[in-house]
């Protein structure tokens, strides 16, 4: 057994890449060694701005030596009369490298017993490894120097270790050696890695922590001391993007505290915090007693040493940066509360929201209208509507604002201040805020009806206006998982969110035929039969991508068309109704007889299958008392699937006593739409066809 290591040295990559990059080579080295059988005992992968390296622990040296029985020609192709092997059979004993003798007859064939000599590992990994590392993905790859290859960065040098041999590849122009080079700035500039294992100790000396799980603990503790030494604190639970860009965006980190001009905190903290962490990717401190943010920050340089020149220059020039963009900062925010934030409403008309269909001001309105539809249809109280409508009205009037414009990850939090700054109501401003949450699939709902209300009108609107822009260019595509312009997954998921996570009892598809009209209307569309079918089936898909965890893919298919959306509540008891019940035995025999109606009625003539039937119509008793049953189902009784049980028995006599293709045309078509209104109830509740496991 031997340890392999490989590291792949580039100039500086993308951080977003690294990651994704290195889980990418170490997933071709797991498939490599399934693929020719080699076992080993463990993979471990490591990684910095530089460099991706993989670690392979207790190699096997070789492939096992195999034996396999080949089976050649027919015998009375391979013998001839004489009992000698013909040229068909000598033939096949050299293809297969063996000789006359070791042929053999089994079942009226010839056979040659094959014995192959295991490869190896080395010769397996020198054949592979240029192709692995060619074949990773990312993007923007690119080209250098006269070579077609393609890689996300310049490769510098590779290392190519089995054991203490070098093995005997290149990729592109770099051939393997031992070597590698250290941190840019460390007086240890070339590394002689002589065992794999000595790997991450060996780059040490040459301040490179080569683990990302090591820098990461090195980030939290040595910034979380130097907090701690000045009176400070991290909050490092809201900085989780930021900490992971750290890591790979440096190789050695040494924190460095800086300040900046106390005037600064005058402005909002979301704002020096946002330019701290977004822009500059600074850990901004807060004081440890009063939990305010502090005049300081945390830089991470990529290695300082021992010069102290260095370290002055590295704290002055990041002071000098934030400085500059904090000035900014206030200077935007100082002009902004010169106006009333409802006075910037107006200014929304010079921002177009979508081509053809209008700007953000159309879009304002069109909030209201939609706010004002579901506080109707939630029975809100007056003033509960007004200031939803309020904060409609206002939610897109910061965009407007010069500190929005350069900041613009700031849109919603600065519509909260300025609507204070203006008067405005602590809930209106609140909801200002929070209608653009959730920001992701996962982070924080809005807090109050206000909020969740003009957040489920903005994401619809935004969601249906998309929908119909296809409508209008065809060149467009409606959203998918690749093309979702404007995040229109991540809305209707908002939307669906909301709604179930606060019991709203809202039909949206009511909502979204009020909102496609809404929109076609303002702007004379006409909209095309298929674009509200083809909106309800995208929510629908997220919706079920959001629950396929909990429920398996039968339950939410068997539900699909049953109008999900229209109460959300009640499709998700059915959700857990059928998951309680699916795998019961009264459960599989309901199903097998509501299947059997499914098939019996399929393809007939629907115009025959929907007219009414009534007990005179029918002339067995068994007819008459199913069609009784089946009438004496109710809307609640279909809440469960507990309640259409009853009808099991009733369908089996039915189909055991009573022939449905009857010679008699009408008594045929009397049988057929029964049992045609009994799968349309069946189907209110489920389509049970397709639990095909039942």
């Amino acid at each position: 057994m031997k340890n392999f290591l490989l590291e792949v040295l580039v100039q500086e990559m993308p951080y977003k890449f690294i990651e994704n990059g290195l889980e990418q080579l170490k997933n071709a080295f797991k498939g490599l060694f399934s693929d020719n059988n080699l076992k080993f005992d463990a993979i471990e992968g490591y990684a910095t701005p530089r460099r991706l390296a993989i670690l392979v622990k207790g190699v096997e040296e070789s492939q096992e030596d195999t034996v396999k029985d080949i089976k050649g020609p027919i015998l009375n192709v391979a013998v001839d009369e004489n009992g000698k092997y013909t040229m068909a059979a000598l033939g096949f004993a050299k293809k297969n490298g063996v000789e006359e003798k070791d042929l053999y007859s089994k079942d009226g064939y010839i056979y040659a017993k094959v014995q192959k000599k295991g490869k190896c590992t080395k010769n397996i990994l020198e054949e592979n490894i240029e192709n692995m590392i060619l074949k990773l993905q990312g993007a923007h790859f690119m080209r250098w120097g006269s070579f077609e290859e393609r890689f996300t960065r310049p490769i510098e040098n590779i290392v190519a270790l089995f054991g203490d041999e070098i093995l005997n590849l290149k990729v592109i122009d770099k051939k393997a050696t031992n070597k590698t080079k250290g941190h840019r700035f460390s007086a240890v500039k070339e590394i002689e890695i002589k065992d794999p294992l000595n790997y991450k100790e060996d780059l040490k000396q040459a301040n490179v922590i080569v683990d990302a799980n090591d820098r990461k603990e090195i980030i939290v503790k040595s910034a979380s001391e130097l907090a701690a030494k000045n009176g400070l604190k991290i909050d490092f639970e809201n900085l989780d993007d930021l900490l992971d860009e750290i890591v790979y965006i440096t190789e050695y980190p040494v924190p460095v505290l800086c300040e900046f001009n106390e005037k600064y905190l005058e402005i909002p903290d979301i704002v020096s915090t946002t330019e701290m962490s977004k822009h500059q990717r600074y850990f901004p401190l807060y004081d440890n007693v009063t939990g305010k943010l502090a005049n300081k920050f945390i830089t991470m340089a990529n290695f300082v040493g021992d010069d102290e020149e260095s370290f002055n220059n590295i704290k002055a020039g990041n002071q000098r940066v934030v400085s500059a963009r904090l000035e900014d900062g206030v200077f935007f925010y100082n002009e902004d509360v010169k106006t009333p934030l409802v006075s910037r409403v107006e200014n929304l008309k010079g921002m177009t929201f979508q081509r053809d269909l209008g700007t953000l001001f159309d879009k304002t309105q069109r909030l209201e209208k939609i706010s004002e539809y579901l506080c109707e249809e939630l029975h809100f109280s007056q003033e509960l509507t007004a200031d939803t409508l309020r904060a409609a009205k206002l939610s897109k009037a910061d965009l407007s604002t010069k500190l929005v414009f350069e900041f613009t990850e700031l849109q919603g939090f600065i519509g909260e201040n300025y609507a204070l700054k203006s008067g405005e109501k602590a809930n209106v401003a609140n909801a200002i805020k929070e209608h653009y949450f959730p920001l992701n699939a996962n982070s924080n709902l809005p807090t109050s009806d206000e909020g969740r209300i003009v957040s489920i009108a903005d994401k619809i609107d935004t969601i249906a206006a998309i929908f119909l822009s296809t409508q209008m260019d065809k060149k467009k595509k409606r959203p998918t998982g690749s093309n979702d312009p404007l995040g229109v997954r991540r809305a209707a998921i908002g939307v669906l969110r909301i709604i179930m996570e606060f019991g709203y009892r809202i039909d949206i598809e009511k909502l979204i035929d009020y909102t496609i009209r809404l929109i076609a209307n303002n702007f004379n569309l006409e909209v095309e039969i298929t674009l509200k079918s083809e909106l309800i089936d995208f929510i629908i898909d997220r919706l079920f991508v959001m629950l396929e965890s909990d429920y398996d893919f039968e339950i939410l298919d068997a539900l699909r068309k049953t109008s999900p959306l229209a109460n959300l509540k009640a499709f998700k008891q059915k959700c857990e109704d059928l998951k309680a019940e699916k795998n019961t035995e009264v459960f599989r025999e309901f199903v097998e007889q509501a299947k059997r109606v499914s098939r019996i009625t399929e393809g007939a003539d629907k115009k025959l299958l929907e007219r009414e039937i009534a007990s005179a119509d029918l002339k067995s008793a068994e007819e008459k008392v199913l069609l009784e049953a089946l009438n004496a189902i109710k809307n609640n009784d279909l809440s469960s699937v507990k309640n259409l049980y009853r009808m099991t028995s009733l369908i089996e006599c039915f189909f055991k006593t009573v022939l449905v293709n009857d010679e008699n045309v009408e008594d045929k078509n009397n049988r057929l739409g029964l049992l045609y209104k009994l799968r349309r109830k069946f189907e209110a509740y489920a389509d049970f066809t397709k639990f095909k496991k039942v």
